[in-house]
């Protein structure tokens, strides 16, 4: 595909927007911006690896599962983190993009590496979200901080990447679990 037809295939008027014009905006210079990238073999291989990874916050529950084996907070901490995430994804995935319905952007070759088309509405993303709150979460004490939240922004960039996504959906999900994840900390401290 060509990408000015992407461009103009991912388009969507600016009034029906969630964010309005500036959301347009945004979605239209990252995804311009970021057809340099697609194609390229080994970012494609790192973007299309942690988008599915991300897929039913598997990534998430796997480290938060070894990181409560070593720790000596152990289960509190791999149990704090799993039933956050359920309820991100009860509330982002269900209750929120439903609010929304927004079309997901256009992608009409087969993906490279069979990555899984989500039916819910692409606003926000859950990916982004699930991704930000387990960062946050996994954080909590960690004296590895900018790598948990270097995980969660390749997790949630994957999904402009693979074209899942449109950037202000990302932007906006990232924004709700980090949120969300400080809520939790605060309800369900570790001490």
């Amino acid at each position: 595909m060509d990408p000015a037809d992407a461009d103009t295939a991912a388009e969507e008027p600016a009034d029906r927007h969630p964010l309005g014009p500036v959301g347009a905006s945004l979605d239209e210079a990252v995804d311009r911006a970021w057809e340099r990238l697609r194609g390229h073999p080994t970012l494609d291989r790192v973007f299309y690896t942690a988008s599915e990874l991300g897929d039913f916050s598997l990534i998430w529950h796997l480290l938060g599962t070894a990181k409560g084996v070593t720790s000596r907070r152990g289960t509190r901490e791999a149990t704090r983190l799993a039933l956050a995430l359920a309820a991100e994804s009860a509330l982002v995935n269900g209750a929120v993009k439903s609010a929304f319905r927004r079309e997901r952007p256009v992608h009409e070759e087969e993906r490279p590496h069979g990555l899984r088309q989500p039916l819910t509405s692409s606003f926000p993303s859950g990916h982004a979200s699930a991704a930000f709150l387990a960062a946050t979460l996994l954080a909590d004490r960690s004296k590895v901080k900018p790598a948990w939240y270097g995980l969660a922004s390749i997790v949630a960039a994957s999904r402009i990447h693979v074209r899942i996504h449109h950037a202000s959906d990302v932007v906006v999900g990232a924004g709700v679990g980090l949120a969300l994840g400080r809520l939790v900390r605060k309800l369900v401290p570790l001490r």
